[in-house]
């Protein structure tokens, strides 16, 4: 019989490693078998666990959630030749900061280790003892933010660690002053009555697993983007070899990364096949309610965001290339990439 329910001492379970994880002497989650290969983090029992919830899901009628990184495969600014053209022409601290900022926005994700939802059985009709989301409280938060964040108490980094390391090794010494990081990653307004039919808790909830998995679908682009920089032979060429081992990094954290996207479908896709109990004593499908929201959230994240992001960006680096020896030149240069991959 397949197991459907976990302790939270059987989620949080690793592999045992035959190498541990250590880049410049600091030690990082994860490990290497004995074959070399990196094995994430916490995944000995959550990824088989994931696996058994979504084959679960799909006996009741379901399916995760159907989605993925090409939903956001639209305009991105810079783009990748936008960003390779300043990097190869001493105007690489654009680059440094969004790597900075982006270990500094990872290391925010470790608040899913210190936070507890509501229990979403008190909002479904269906007993969800035999779900993922029963287990969000048992675990999968904990290891999911731990992942980010790393564990400060034993000295392990996770993702923000990384990226500070893979940018060092890339970059080398640098003394830039460090970059402001955005409030916030999410709609303005997500969380604030999507779903006025349910109890405004466990909305939140709800808008949050949504959101977060579009933020997760964000990053991947942007992770993968940064993996062909760093792979790409004229950027850096006097340091090709550290610039490969941060790429390595990279890698390493993408597939940290694959169980959060599988996970959130599920949890997303539970919710659409389940009963939701409304405030007025009645029942409503899921799929009612999350879809539409999805949808909107989607177009947010396609249309208006990179709009408002590009703008932002825009300005900030029009200063820095027109400061440039052959500024003009260069913002020429610059925009005439502008649609370019």
């Amino acid at each position: 019989m397949t197991q459907l329910v976990y302790s939270r001492e059987e989620l949080l379970r690793s592999h045992d490693y035959a190498k541990p994880h250590v880049v410049n002497g600091q030690q990082l989650h994860g490990g290497f078998d004995a074959a070399g290969k990196y094995i994430p983090p916490r995944i000995l029992v959550r990824e088989p666990a994931i696996e058994a919830w979504a084959q679960a899901l799909r006996s009741r009628g379901g399916e995760p959630l159907e989605a993925d990184s090409s939903l956001l495969g639209g305009m991105r600014f810079p783009s990748e030749a936008q960003l390779k053209l300043l990097v190869t022409n001493d105007l690489e601290q654009s680059w440094w900061n969004t790597l900075t900022i982006t270990g500094m926005i990872e290391g925010r994700g470790r608040m899913l280790a210190e936070i507890t939802f509501p229990d979403l059985q008190d909002v479904i009709w269906e007993d969800v003892s035999e779900m993922g989301i029963a287990h969000l409280n048992k675990g999968l938060l904990y290891a999911h933010g731990v992942d980010e964040g790393g564990e400060l108490d034993k000295g392990i980094g996770g993702h923000d660690v990384m990226w500070y390391q893979l940018r060092d090794l890339a970059f080398g010494p640098r003394d830039y002053p460090m970059p402001e990081v955005p409030e916030r990653i999410g709609r303005e307004d997500d969380a604030r009555g999507e779903f006025r039919e349910i109890d405004n808790r466990h909305e939140q909830v709800i808008s949050f697993l949504l959101n977060l998995l579009l933020i997760e679908f964000r990053a991947e682009i942007g992770f993968a983007m940064t993996q062909r920089m760093l792979r790409d032979p004229d950027v850096f060429p006097e340091r090709r070899a550290e610039c490969e081992e941060a790429a390595e990094i990279v890698g390493r954290i993408r597939a940290d990364e694959e169980i959060h996207v599988e996970s959130l479908k599920v949890y997303l896709g539970e919710l659409r096949n389940v009963t939701l109990k409304t405030v007025d004593g009645g029942r409503k499908p899921g799929r009612e309610l999350i879809d539409p929201f999805w949808q909107r959230i989607v177009q947010w994240a396609t249309v208006e965001q990179p709009k408002l992001a590009a703008e932002q960006q825009r300005e900030v680096l029009t200063g820095r290339i027109l400061a440039h020896r052959d500024g003009k030149k260069m913002l020429e240069r610059f925009d005439a990439l502008a649609d370019a991959a």
